[in-house]
């Protein structure tokens, strides 16, 4: 057996303080801009460049197979003719720019050159030394970027290392539960943790319809009641699926210590809380309606 001088559920806590800080960047008006100097204008097309760009100029199907919960048929409306418009290395200079912009509008120039930033940098760095390149596409591309000299770019950097890293265990582990990539959306959602159905329908390319098969489907197995709600073998499949990709994304959180993790995190959620409360996600964007 595993031993561990961490918490249960610490390297959870610090993900789930940290990730927000790279996330913001997908709903940041900064990423829309800078995108749209390049020539892409649509927020889909913005949104698949830059998170897929590390990996090349990849095609519709490695996007649609590393993002998992996208429709194929809206990843392939803008991959690969994006990257006639513009090129993966100019995609990455325009992420950072962004992600500057973003950090520098949502948390101010005094955090920005904070000796927090600095630290948080260094402990998230250190962190993100700990995984593990094998089986986690995302993350394997991401870590063959050059880490930003800069304190809140490194810092950036390295929350995206650890996301990527968690996501692409938990795609993983997705496959092997045989959840499909709505069916995964909608039990998520169903838990009360996931993304509303209308931003769901909205971003991910999927209908009404395709929404209502994906129930029906988890009805079948048990999974979802007549009401749309999670059974008790639903909450419990949820449950076993965060526990496992807590289980795959430990060594990071292992390696860092659980001095290190309490220590970010605590830095995380300060800056975390204050994104969201100088407008960083849209309000509407979690929730069950």
């Amino acid at each position: 057996m595993t031993t561990t001088s961490l918490p249960p559920r610490a390297g959870r806590h610090c993900h789930n303080a940290v990730n927000p800080l790279h996330s913001a960047l997908y709903f940041s008006p900064d990423l829309g801009r800078e995108l749209a100097a390049l020539g892409l204008g649509s927020s889909r097309a913005a949104y698949f460049a830059a998170r897929s760009a590390p990996m090349g100029a990849v095609g519709a199907g490695t996007v649609t197979a590393t993002f998992y919960n996208f429709s194929h048929d809206l990843v392939a409306r803008h991959v690969p003719a994006m990257w006639e418009t513009a090129s993966p290395e100019a995609v990455l200079a325009a992420r950072l720019r962004a992600a500057d912009a973003t950090l520098r509008r949502l948390l101010g120039e005094d955090v920005i050159a904070s000796p927090g930033m600095a630290e948080a940098a260094e402990l998230a760095l250190r962190a993100a030394e700990a995984c593990g390149r094998s089986g986690r596409p995302l993350y394997a591309a991401h870590a063959d970027l050059p880490v930003p000299e800069e304190p809140h770019l490194a810092f950036w950097h390295a929350a995206t290392l650890l996301r990527e890293h968690r996501g692409d265990g938990h795609v993983a582990l997705l496959v092997g539960a045989g959840l499909d990539p709505l069916e995964a959306l909608v039990s998520h959602t169903a838990s009360g943790r996931g993304m509303a159905p209308a931003w769901a329908l909205r971003t991910r390319g999927w209908t009404e319809a395709d929404w209502s098969a994906a129930q029906d489907r988890l009805r079948d197995r048990g999974l979802l009641d007549a009401a749309g709600e999670l059974t008790d073998a639903g909450t419990g499949l949820r449950k076993t699926l965060e526990e496992e990709t807590d289980r795959l994304d430990r060594a990071p959180y292992e390696h860092l210590g659980a001095a290190g993790v309490e220590r970010l995190t605590a830095l995380a959620v300060e800056w975390r809380n204050a994104a969201v409360m100088a407008g960083a996600f849209p309000p509407d964007l979690f929730g069950k309606g």
